[in-house]
């Protein structure tokens, strides 16, 4: 039995899973809201993560399961600052941080846009760990001079589970410090940005043990000590994996707080223009190639939570689907915390476009659902842009549970989506990557193939009413920027 723990944004998870796949125990526990102090910021407490990891590993333990190994996964990007003792320095700005525009055109300029997306594959934005890193040098120098260490956040859970400082490959992939074609560190990135190569932890393959379970984390959770802990992934690479997207021409859409659209590749592919992300995958060897769009899930959480307070997203997405595809020309730009792919734009802003008296809360609703599919689009259009095969479309996150973003998916892409029979998500991901780690299957791949069946597939039956409301969709950018850049 193998344990996968999750720590996401809204909250963690821990899920156990047999040899065969089955899910024996999950929990989850919330975690508590993202602190924004300013426009474009998000901050969380470390600590927080913590306590929901004790949560919800205590609560699955109390099945009577016994977990042969573990690892973890969970939101990525996020920067975890400790002192030489291993005390949190600050909150940790996290994946959805805008805040650190200036540093990415400082470093852009100062290592040039190609070579650095050469040297990482990625371009300078936003929600890297690196800029992150350099917003507190320029607003906190007395506290950038305490950090001894650098982590993400579910490295620092296994860092309180383990005391080991460690991170694996794909997760490492989104600080804009690794090398990613090579799978090392970048000398050359952490120098020129100041960085000491001393914060920076040891480096893992997602399934290679890294740490074993330490007396304090035996204590604090019920697990037993000495237990082995794979390295795992950030959520999109073990959510891949929980997925059995490892081989070229399979395609994932996770619709989750934030959207990505997913796809392996065989070797590293590079976008010039640095609009998707190009990271190491979480089974050794191989790549993957994502687009990213930040407000997704959170969308609907948003509108939910400010206009629709008391209701629930089933509630919400009843009404919905009483309205028709296309949502009677509303449409949803979803840039509430900016924009990844592929415009790469910290200062986009969401927007409701083509309001009329006869639109519904419903209206509404299918406009937020439509548009975050179109956003993932976008990835797709790349993707035909830069040769990268998509044969077969397989749908994961909260998203993948509901009809009607399942069909709105379908209809959206243009292609058919298939279901898993137990899509549980990164943490199931994770999970297999920890049983790999000791050895219950010999590779990945197998223990994908041993674990993960297709439940069914959905065809598209709306497409040419989205793919008109696609294209209108594509206007709305470019307006709304030129609107900002005129204010």
């Amino acid at each position: 039995m193998f344990l996968g723990i999750d720590v996401g944004t809204g909250g963690t998870r821990a899920v156990l899973i047999d040899r065969t796949g089955k899910v024996l125990a999950s929990h989850a526990t919330e975690h508590a809201s993202i602190h924004s102090a300013h426009p474009g910021w998000a901050e969380q407490d470390p600590e927080d993560w913590w306590r929901a990891a004790q949560s919800s590993i205590a609560a699955v333990l109390k099945s009577g399961h016994k977990p042969e190994a573990l690892a973890l996964t969970g939101q990525m990007h996020g920067c975890v600052m400790l002192d030489a003792d291993g005390k949190v320095l600050r909150p940790a700005l996290i994946w959805c941080d805008q805040r650190t525009q200036p540093q990415c055109d400082w470093l852009t300029e100062k290592i040039g846009r190609a070579r650095l997306i050469e040297l990482t594959c990625n371009p300078a934005l936003p929600n890297f760990t690196l800029t992150k890193l350099l917003w507190v040098r320029d607003h906190e120098p007395a506290l950038f001079k305490k950090i001894a260490h650098v982590l993400c956040p579910k490295d620092y859970v296994r860092y309180r589970l383990t005391g080991e400082y460690a991170m694996d490959m794909q997760e490492a992939s989104g600080t804009l410090l690794l090398d990613v074609t090579h799978r090392r560190w970048s000398t050359e990135v952490a120098e020129a940005a100041g960085i000491l190569m001393s914060w920076l932890p040891k480096l893992y393959e997602g399934p290679e043990i890294c740490a074993r379970i330490s007396a304090m984390g035996s204590a604090a959770t019920g697990l037993a000590q000495n237990l082995s802990v794979a390295a795992g992934a950030g959520d999109q690479g073990a959510g891949a994996v929980g997925m059995g997207i490892l081989a070229p021409g399979a395609v994932s859409a996770a619709i989750g707080t934030s959207g990505v659209v997913f796809a392996a590749t065989s070797t590293p592919t590079k976008d010039p223009l640095g609009r998707l992300h190009t990271f190491c995958h979480a089974a050794p060897g191989i790549w993957h190639v994502m687009g990213v769009t930040n407000g997704a899930g959170l969308a609907l959480r948003y509108f939910r939570d400010t206009f629709a307070p008391g209701s629930t997203y089933d509630e919400l997405t009843t009404l919905a689907a009483l309205t028709p595809p296309g949502a009677d020309g509303l449409l949803w730009a979803p840039y509430l915390f900016g924009e990844r792919t592929p415009h790469l734009d910290p200062e986009a802003r969401a927007a409701f476009t083509g309001i009329t008296a006869s639109h519904t809360r419903g209206h509404f609703v299918r406009a937020i659902m439509e548009g975050v599919a179109f956003s993932l689009a976008d990835t797709f259009t790349l993707f035909a842009e830069l040769n990268i095969p998509v044969t077969k479309i397989r749908l994961g996150g909260g998203g993948a549970s509901s009809p009607l973003w399942q069909q709105i998916q379908a209809d959206v892409y243009d292609h058919s989506v298939e279901l898993l029979a137990a899509e549980e998500g990164a943490a199931f991901g994770a999970a297999l990557l920890a049983g790999t780690g000791i050895g219950a299957w010999p590779d990945v791949a197998t223990a994908c193939a041993s674990t993960i069946h297709t439940a069914r597939t959905i065809v598209p039956a709306n497409a040419a009413v989205m793919r008109a409301a696609y294209h209108r969709y594509r206007r709305v950018y470019p307006a709304l920027r030129a609107i900002s850049k005129s204010a």
